[in-house]
């Protein structure tokens, strides 16, 4: 038996803005129109773009949106990563807590990797046959714990934003 080789590699999202972004996983070319329908409903207005990597067949980077920027971003993003059924989706007007559960919900997303729009580095292992996903680095590690003054900040922001009452 012939062994095969993993090369790790670790890419940089593009992500020069800092949009909000989710990078997930799905398992069918469905799930360029799901996604879109779910986030047009989602949101009135909601700007984003999507790429969705093809992992069989013509292997296409598949795109959907309602932000030209915000598609190329996406489509920039994926051709980067090159891992199939993979999929980025650059928010803009929009906070990912805002999409999230309906994300969840489409049949054909396996995994959701990130929401952020903290720097994110997306940890890849590479084969012959393609690349996988393996997880990601969400933003930089922590410096410490909270302090009373950083419970009230957090309360406060959250109550600004709409989030708590």
């Amino acid at each position: 038996m012939k062994k095969q080789q993993v090369v790790f590699d670790v890419v940089s999202v593009h992500n020069p803005e800092a949009k909000n972004i989710i990078l997930g996983q799905s398992h069918f070319i469905k799930t360029v129109e799901d996604l879109h329908e779910v986030l047009v409903g989602s949101v009135p207005g909601i700007q984003f773009g999507l790429a969705f990597c093809e992992a069989s067949g013509p292997r296409l980077i598949r795109t959907a949106g309602t932000n030209q920027k915000m598609i190329e971003l996406a489509v920039q993003n994926a051709k980067k990563v090159r891992c199939g059924h993979t999929f980025f989706i650059f928010l803009d007007n929009v906070f990912p807590i805002n999409v999230l559960h309906d994300i969840k919900r489409v049949q054909e997303v396996v995994t959701l990797f990130c929401a952020t729009a903290n720097p994110v580095e997306v940890i890849v292992a590479r084969t012959k046959q393609g690349g996988a996903v393996l997880g990601v680095v969400d933003g930089g590690s922590p410096k410490g714990v909270e302090k009373e003054s950083d419970v009230k900040f957090r309360k406060e922001i959250l109550r600004k934003f709409g989030y708590k009452l």
